[in-house]
């Protein structure tokens, strides 16, 4: 396996990072996982800008322009030879001697920009029969539009739904759904497709955009505010949505069944349209069986 660790492709072992790297020491950086179908990128250049402003958004200058980055990237899947799957990345602010809270304005670091690719599948199966998830306190910090390296509370939220055999962990402040541990989260009311406003309080998924731009097209009326658990659980029906998860159906919540525990029409339909752009970008698909 090769890693991009600056602008150099090396293999995996040869690979390290400083222990004086203020993202090891403060998770101080920012990151993105960008989606390959057929060799090709979808939708890298929304996820790279996007890389750019979480950057700018903590004063992080990325030593590369988004052009170049977006070549080294495709350099780094080919190097890999990954055909459906995922590239990591991550900028973290840089190396910073001695260890100190306060970012340097005598001198600038140089971020320090690493990435990894590797062939994930598709999980079909899970797109049709969808998946079961548990509600959570949103205990996060209250810049969740940042792509931050620092997902403590994404983890601790993931693992206990993971202990709870639950996909998913919906997350929310006091009795208002904002998202997921690792991914949007969006209703389906008397045919509306309501989510989360692009606030501060959840991260603008790009997938999440995908799937508002195919909704409209599809006829789909769209509504972007708050909502309650309550008004979760008692959806039609429920869905999350990520780079890899694409548009997954939740069924169950806790112990409530979402309408009638599979997935619903405008799931589906959402799904065939977000597959759609996905063809239009990167070639057909391959199916596989659905259990």
């Amino acid at each position: 396996m090769k890693v991009l660790v600056g602008d150099k492709i090396v293999e995996r072992e040869e690979a390290f990072v400083d222990i004086e790297d203020r993202g090891y020491q403060f998770g101080d950086g920012v990151y993105e996982v960008v989606r390959m179908y057929n060799g090709k990128f979808f939708t890298a250049e929304e996820h790279i800008d996007r890389l750019y402003a979480s950057a700018a958004k903590i004063d992080l200058v990325i030593p590369y322009s988004k052009e170049v980055l977006y070549k080294s990237l495709l350099k780094l899947a080919e190097e890999n030879g990954i055909s459906t799957g995922n590239i990591y990345l991550q900028v973290t602010r840089g190396v910073q001697q001695p260890r100190n809270h306060i970012i340097p304005d005598e001198f600038p670091l140089e971020g320090v920009l690493t990435a990894a690719a590797r062939e994930v599948p598709r999980n079909e199966n899970q797109f049709v029969v969808g998946g079961t998830a548990i509600t959570e306190e949103d205990v996060r910090w209250l810049r969740c539009d940042i792509k931050s390296i620092s997902l403590l509370g994404n983890i601790l939220a993931k693992n206990k739904a993971h202990q709870k055999g639950a996909l998913e962990a919906i997350l929310h402040r006091g009795d208002m759904v904002t998202e997921c541990s690792a991914s949007n989260v969006s209703i389906i009311k008397d045919g509306k497709l309501i989510t989360h406003a692009a606030d501060n309080l959840i991260l603008n998924g790009i997938t999440r955009q995908v799937i508002l731009k195919v909704a409209e097209e599809g006829k789909i009326p769209v509504v972007e505010r708050d909502f309650t658990v309550d008004e979760l659980l008692t959806a039609d029906e429920v869905f999350i949505s990520s780079t890899t998860l694409e548009v997954t159906p939740i069924t169950k919540i806790n112990e409530t069944i979402i309408g009638d525990g599979k997935r619903g029409p405008v799931t589906a339909l959402l799904h065939r349209l977000f597959e759609e752009e996905i063809v239009a970008a990167c070639g057909p698909l391959v199916k596989e069986n659905i259990k």
